[in-house]
């Protein structure tokens, strides 16, 4: 199947008028608080399918939120059969990592335009469900996702009721605010198993292009294993949409590898400007880029060490899935690559990697659909230290 660049929503007027409000913003700042406040919602607002109104207790139990899940969807067609493809033994405590655009709801039902899905395919209160049994049948330690836009009513508390500590950054100027009773501005939201993992450092990222603050964001985290004492910086974003677009995001690309760079230097021993490859990277995200455009080129040719964990699923360990998101807009159908799990090769061995949909599997109208919530598949990642030489 030949790869195709396909046409995404959004618009140039958007971007650049939110250009021109913020030149003079720092990229390395999250959004003011009084914009972050207006869309936290009160535990009134909580979704009252998984938390009771005054208490924030959600299900307390991945098995007994998963059969919730199993009850709600009892009349939808069968989950794709996906199974993990093993490279080595590894350890006997991998880290596991997940990397997702779920769809923003107000995108899915408003702006995206899958006309091959059914209306009722798309409704949160179906895609909800469908959402956290994926999250749950994978029990990630480390789950990374975009169009996050029902973060505060739903994500976070359900999430935090299993484990879970997390980060969110909206979008300066998301699609979302512009569809009727949207649920607030999509971002990307970092989650790590607190149980696992102790946060020693985080930052929320507005990516620059050429200096100029963008409409696209980033959060990143450094976070040490609470039983190694080893120490990883992980981060997830979601680049600029469209074709035509390949050199602002090769930009916002480079802005990201900086801040990732001086984080992780911020917390290295040794001379200033020394090797940071001490703590290994995990970069997650939606980069809307095929792995022929620079930004791809400038990740896998970085300093830091980068591999693409995906590779590893070819014969040659060399090329990237055929398709990580396929759907069916007005303009056409768009069966490509765009999402990558990225990690220090040097430092980091990939144990496991959890393959592939078939085109048969994931049927004539493509993504999203009643089996499957997003037009972007879900990555998923075992991951092990190498050992010290």
């Amino acid at each position: 199947m030949e790869t195709m660049v396909c046409p995404m929503g959004g618009g140039a007027t958007r971007l650049y008028t939110a250009l021109t409000q913020t030149l003079s913003s720092s990229s390395s700042l999250p959004l003011p608080a009084s914009q972050l406040e207006h869309h936290q919602p009160a535990d009134s607002n909580l979704d009252p399918d998984f938390c009771q109104k005054g208490s924030p207790v959600c299900p307390p139990d991945p098995a007994q939120l998963l059969r919730q899940c199993d009850e709600a969807l009892k009349d939808r067609p069968p989950r794709f059969p996906r199974e993990f493809v093993h490279f080595s033994d590894g350890d006997r405590s991998p880290i596991r990592v997940m990397q997702w655009n779920i769809l923003a709801q107000a995108l899915g039902e408003g702006l995206d335009s899958f006309v091959q899905c059914p209306l009722e395919a798309l409704s949160w209160s179906r895609r909800k469900y469908l959402i956290l049994e994926e999250i749950l049948t994978y029990q990630p330690h480390i789950l990374c996702l975009q169009e996050v836009d029902h973060y505060y009513d739903t994500f976070q508390p359900v999430l935090e009721s299993l484990g879970y500590s997390s980060n969110f950054c909206p979008k300066p100027c998301s699609p979302c605010l512009d569809v009727e009773d949207n649920n607030g501005p999509d971002g990307c939201a970092l989650f790590f198993d607190h149980s696992r993992f102790e946060l020693l450092d985080s930052m929320d990222v507005r990516l620059s292009a050429m200096r100029i603050p963008t409409n696209q964001v980033a959060v990143a985290m450094l976070l040490q294993c609470r039983s190694t004492g080893r120490r990883v910086c992980v981060a997830v974003t979601h680049l600029k949409a469209r074709s035509g677009w390949e050199w602002f995001r090769s930009a916002q690309g480079s802005d990201l590898l900086r801040h990732l760079q001086n984080l992780v230097q911020k917390h290295c021993s040794g001379p200033k400007g020394g090797t940071s490859s001490s703590i290994p990277l995990f970069i997650c995200g939606d980069f809307n880029a095929i792995p022929a455009e620079e930004v791809y080129r400038r990740f896998i040719t970085s300093p830091l060490g980068l591999e693409s964990a995906y590779k590893k699923l070819s014969q040659d360990g060399l090329t990237e899935p055929e398709y990580t998101t396929w759907k069916i807009r007005p303009t056409g159908e768009c069966c490509t690559t765009l999402d990558y799990i990225w990690y220090s090769k040097d430092t980091l061995r990939v144990d496991s990697v959890l393959d592939m949909p078939t085109e048969d599997q994931i049927g004539p109208n493509r993504l999203p659909s009643f089996s499957y919530p997003s037009d972007h598949l879900s990555l998923v990642c075992d991951f092990s230290f190498k050992e010290k030489e």
